[in-house]
């Protein structure tokens, strides 16, 4: 009797989930701008709060947006406490090229920020916490083919090391709290919607603006620099996908992969759509970032553990980023 009075209490919306009040940190940036407009489209606009160190007009215009500096750990506890948050998506981090120009910012944010989301959790003040892991966990000793989900990892950069360090914390808080905290490796993301957010694998996003723009693009990676590639869509669904999961056993940051390509076989796709379209090569410091990166990546421990599958292949991705920025 009991068990269906709370079922009567609990509401749900119109796809049939649960509504959660969800906090997006770091939402204005490239994977929280795209989270935040499929989590307002499946829980509603009122019960996903956006927020973000810089005003940002599209968030705010399609629902609750605060600014807020994800290092003040009074300010985020005052906006869970405001809005009753019960899950955190704690997106704000400084990518690998700026992290190296910045190691002290870089540690500062990427991991305070998640030791003030890890304690709010450990306190019961918060429930479930999303937290980004990166291929950039894995290192010059790490196999490149095919990396598996568990092997060696030795980063050898400021944001390779702050991701392993957040994963064993993520570890650690589950197994001695408790904490339902989940995670995902993306590999190098490609969206039409915002522009790079200053990481090792932006040239892909870069040469199509330069390709519809220019019809010619200088790339700062070798040519055959093969590296693990996401179309933001399905970046988007494996993120969603893994919260909705049931509460694993364990913590676990899991491998994702979906397709790998080298400056040179994207630039002959494109070509296909645009044929005068031309490409250089002029090496800089992130060559040395991804070469330290595997080439391709094994995800078939997210495949068994929830079903994880990819639909975008290189093809689809070109023709889908060329139409939209065109």
């Amino acid at each position: 009797m009991t068990f269906f009075i709370l079922l009567n209490l609990l509401t749900f919306n119109q796809y049939g989930y649960m509504t959660n009040t969800i906090l997006i940190i770091g939402a204005g940036g490239q994977i929280g701008t795209e989270l935040t407009q499929k989590l307002r489209g499946i829980y509603g606009s009122n019960n996903v709060i956006a927020s973000d160190i810089r005003d940002n007009k599209d968030l705010s215009a399609s629902g609750i947006f605060e600014l807020v500096d994800a290092t003040d750990k009074g300010a985020v506890e005052n906006i869970i406490k405001k809005y009753k948050v019960t899950e955190v998506y704690l997106m704000a981090a400084l990518l690998s090229a700026m992290a190296e120009k910045y190691p002290a910012k870089a540690w500062d944010l990427n991991m305070n920020s998640l030791f003030h989301i890890l304690n709010f959790a450990k306190e019961g003040l918060i429930k479930k916490v999303f937290w980004p892991s990166s291929i950039a966990v894995f290192g010059p000793t790490t196999p490149k083919e095919m990396t598996p989900q568990e092997t060696v990892m030795e980063p050898n950069t400021v944001y390779g090391i702050s991701k392993l360090s957040g994963e064993r914390w993520c570890d650690y808080y589950h197994q001695k709290y408790g904490v339902d905290v989940r995670s995902v490796r993306y590999p190098g993301l490609i969206s039409w919607k915002t522009l790079p957010g200053g990481g090792t694998t932006d040239y892909a996003v870069e040469i199509f603006h330069s390709a519809l723009q220019d019809g010619q693009y200088t790339c700062f990676l070798k040519e055959d620099t093969r590296l693990p590639m996401m179309y933001m869509d399905d970046a988007i669904t494996a993120t969603v996908d893994l919260m909705l999961a049931d509460k694993p056993k364990q913590y676990k940051a899991y491998n994702i992969n979906a397709i790998d390509f080298t400056p040179k076989e994207i630039s002959e796709v494109i070509q296909k759509h645009i044929p005068d379209f031309t490409i250089e090569y002029a090496p800089d410091f992130r060559q040395k970032i991804a070469d330290g990166w595997p080439a391709s990546i094994d995800d078939s421990v997210a495949q068994r553990e929830w079903g994880w599958d990819a639909t975008f292949d290189l093809e689809r991705t070109v023709e889908t980023m060329l139409k939209n920025l065109a």
